[in-house]
């Protein structure tokens, strides 16, 4: 009888573990359900360290997109490759990026809407360890950018401008905007085009600046979003709501200065708060405003010209 009753209690442990493993799973597999519908749901934007991005770090940081009722979810990458990847196979609904990136999705069959302009620019820096002092000097030497994006669109700027030869302007394409900073710090390149804040930390550290794309009547900076979102019922309310929560952030910054929200920036734009001090006192940011149609034709036809240029040679070889 004493084994009898030990068998069963054995039984019935058995069960109770196997029922609240069944039960433990389920909860499990729900929660996993919910996130996913939550995730489908949400408006995802695919955002880089960088400080033209501001408005929407500050935005989810403030809570200020949960206040009107939106979830926007921002999903960092430090390279706008990794970003076009994103959006391209439906990860997110909306990436922050620059007009000659946008317009290359485009031209590979990628459908998307600019909804504003930014204040993203770049500024061309030389290693303080480099011999190079002016534009002139950029023959025979390496420049780290970013393949069929604002960068490259800059460098062909300069080699016209400045009449170089084309051919000893070394391009070396580095998308990690991380990673040519890491080459500046071990000056390993000879020139790179920064953006905000690493620019900044590059003239702190004595870098030399070259050239700042602000000095051209072009802006390039640029935010678009499937036009799915323009679309579909719910999309609009959740892109009236954005809009909304994104002037604001807007409007915040403008009033109290970037500054004001060093924890934010050391946070998003890997950085620290030395960097933080030294950023340009003048940078305002704008409400959702489309790209000026000058700015989007000079990046289409710069392309244009580049791509087919680029078959020409190909038909050649």
């Amino acid at each position: 009888m004493k084994y009898t009753y030990i068998y069963i209690l054995a039984i019935m442990l058995v069960y109770a573990c196997s029922s609240s493993t069944e039960e433990k799973q389920q909860i499990e597999q729900e929660a996993l359900l919910q996130k996913m519908r939550e995730d489908s749901l949400a408006l995802k934007i695919a955002v880089m360290p960088t400080l033209d991005c501001m408005p929407l770090f500050l935005a989810e940081a403030h809570g200020m997109f949960q206040r009107e009722g939106v979830d926007v979810r921002l999903l960092s990458y430090t390279a706008q490759m990794d970003q076009d990847t994103a959006f391209q196979r439906g990860r997110v609904e909306g990436l922050v990026t620059d007009l000659v990136r946008a317009e290359h999705l485009r031209l590979k069959g990628t459908p998307l809407d600019y909804v504003s302009s930014t204040t993203l620019y770049w500024k061309l820096i030389t290693s303080r360890t480099a011999r190079i002092a002016r534009l002139k000097q950029l023959e025979d030497k390496m420049v780290a950018m970013t393949r069929y994006s604002g960068t490259d669109f800059l460098i062909d700027y300069l080699v016209d401008s400045l009449k170089l030869k084309s051919e000893y302007v070394f391009r070396v394409q580095v998308n990690d905007v991380t990673v040519r900073m890491d080459m500046l710090r071990n000056g390993v390149m000879d020139a790179l085009f920064l953006p905000e804040p690493m620019a900044t930390e590059a003239h702190n550290k004595k870098h030399r600046q070259l050239f700042d794309s602000r000095d051209l009547d072009i802006q390039l900076g640029v935010m678009a979003f499937n036009p799915i979102v323009q679309q579909d019922t719910m999309r609009q309310r959740q892109m009236k709501a954005f809009v909304k929560a994104y002037n604001m952030a807007c409007d915040s910054l403008n009033t109290k200065g970037l500054k004001n929200y060093k924890t934010i920036i050391t946070q998003y734009c890997l950085t620290d708060e030395t960097i933080c001090d030294s950023l340009p006192a003048n940078l305002t940011y704008h409400h959702i405003t489309p790209p000026r149609d000058a700015d989007v034709k000079k990046a289409k036809d710069w392309l244009n010209r580049n791509l087919n240029q680029q078959t020409k040679n190909n038909a050649t070889k």
